[in-house]
């Protein structure tokens, strides 16, 4: 009898085939997922470490200006106590009203300067932030 010649080679078709078409479809979606995950994982360390510069620039400007707040308080504490002191050697009531007339104009500009070193001191600290934001946004998305 004449009985077909077969050949080892399988067809598109064949279940051998695909299997290892499924498996090829595997490995591709399984490095294509990794590929994801190591993006993922870089842009969550980078905004992070953006995080964190951030708040340290503002901490670190934050002292400053809780530092130059305390100075100020203890200026105008010192003054406070001179003028007590003065008080105490006032003999007339006229002499009691140019007292306190002199540092009432006297702690009014030195308050008024104050706030306005405050206000510059201030709007630096949330302009170095800012811009070290900006700087640290640039460098994660080029």
């Amino acid at each position: 009898m004449n009985t077909p010649n077969r050949t080892a080679t399988k067809s598109p078709g064949s279940p051998g085939n695909g299997a290892q078409v499924r498996r090829k479809a595997i490995e591709t979606g399984s490095a294509q997922t990794k590929r994801a995950f190591e993006k993922l994982t870089a842009a969550t360390a980078d905004a992070t470490n953006l995080t964190k510069d951030s708040y340290s620039t503002a901490v670190r400007h934050a002292q400053d200006y809780n530092v130059k707040f305390i100075e100020f308080a203890q200026t105008n504490t010192e003054a406070a106590f001179e003028f007590v002191q003065q008080l105490t050697a006032v003999t007339s009531p006229t002499e009691f009203f140019e007292l306190s007339t002199n540092h009432s104009r006297k702690q009014f500009e030195t308050l008024t300067e104050q706030a306005r070193e405050l206000a510059t001191l201030a709007q630096r600290v949330l302009s170095a932030t800012a811009e070290r934001v900006e700087t640290d946004a640039a460098k994660a998305h080029p």
